[in-house]
């Protein structure tokens, strides 16, 4: 079922209605990336009314300009612009699960394109492409698994991981990263995800199997 926007931004693209959250500063803190990304999930979920999980995919599908093709591929997924507009590409072998989180991961880059350089600037200890990797997994899980909507599920009865991942379309894992992430669990330690390939010659980003939320 697809469902339709608010009238306040039916003549406004919601690309842009995204992209207006990130801040024109140069300085953005990873943590202040973060937060962010959770910004982007809640205004997508906004625009959209959502008031109950699971979050339809047509969020994300049924936007002008922006096409889904299902590929065999070593990789979970990956979006580029072809010159016409935005292609998500997602692997056909993989879980329906797993297909919905990629697709949120890689709207999340599409979002980002162009501000990138200013929301991901690297550490020490974890490169600019692997912060936005990140990002855009946090994202994933915000926007498929939001926080007030997994706490009143949780706050329903409903905490078991395999009943919440059926009741929110995610993996088990998304489910537990979610819940430490939301505090409803203690957070444990998960190890780093692996670094995606990219293309220099086009804009192309993707997401390798398997990812840190698992999805």
């Amino acid at each position: 079922m697809t469902h339709r926007i608010t009238n306040h931004y039916e003549n406004r693209s919601v690309l842009a209605s995204l992209r207006t959250v990130i801040p024109t500063r140069e300085h953005i803190t990873f943590a202040e990336a973060l937060r962010i990304a959770e910004l982007h999930a809640n205004r997508l979920l906004e625009l959209h009314r959502i008031n109950d999980g699971p979050t339809p995919s047509d969020l994300i599908t049924e936007l002008p300009k922006l096409h889904i093709e299902y590929v065999e591929a070593p990789v979970s997924g990956a979006s580029f612009w072809n010159g016409h507009s935005w292609i998500i590409q997602l692997n056909r072998a993989e879980s329906f699960a797993r297909q919905r989180f990629t697709l949120a991961h890689e709207y999340k880059h599409i979002i980002d394109h162009g501000a990138a350089i200013r929301l991901y600037a690297g550490s020490t200890t974890t490169s600019a492409v692997d912060q936005a990797e990140q990002a855009a997994d946090y994202f994933a899980g915000c926007l498929l698994v939001p926080r007030r909507l997994l706490k009143r599920a949780w706050g329903n009865g409903l905490q078991r991981p395999r009943d919440l991942a059926r009741h929110f379309q995610v993996s088990e894992q998304a489910i537990v990263v979610r819940l430490a992430q939301t505090g409803l669990v203690e957070r444990t330690a998960r190890c780093r995800p692996p670094r995606r390939s990219s293309d220099t010659t086009t804009i192309r980003y993707y997401r390798a199997a398997p990812a840190l939320q698992g999805a």
